[in-house]
């Protein structure tokens, strides 16, 4: 499942450097996550990061892009060997 930043964002900054995938950036009004990055830490860690740090608690799961833990698994291991494939170029 993809998570999804709510127009609740107070544009604080804190998510942002907390996501291990770089799915986080700034969009035109708020934070946006990128679905196709998105793993919901999975990989990294036990939970989200950026729900973890956010204050303001507008992370939440996207209902339109609900996916299990082993597909968030997968999604993970192909941005790292993506990662791989960049730097050895």
């Amino acid at each position: 499942m993809a998570l999804l930043i709510t127009d609740e964002c107070i544009n604080c900054d804190v998510c942002e450097p907390e996501c291990p995938n770089g799915a986080i950036t700034q969009g035109a009004e708020i934070y946006v996550i990128d679905p196709a990055k998105c793993t919901e830490c999975v990989g990294h860690f036990d939970t989200p990061q950026c729900v973890e740090v956010c204050p303001v608690d507008c992370i939440s799961v996207d209902p339109d892009r609900v996916e299990t833990k082993d597909a968030l698994m997968g999604k993970y291991e192909a941005l790292v060997a993506a990662g791989r494939e960049e730097g050895a170029v």
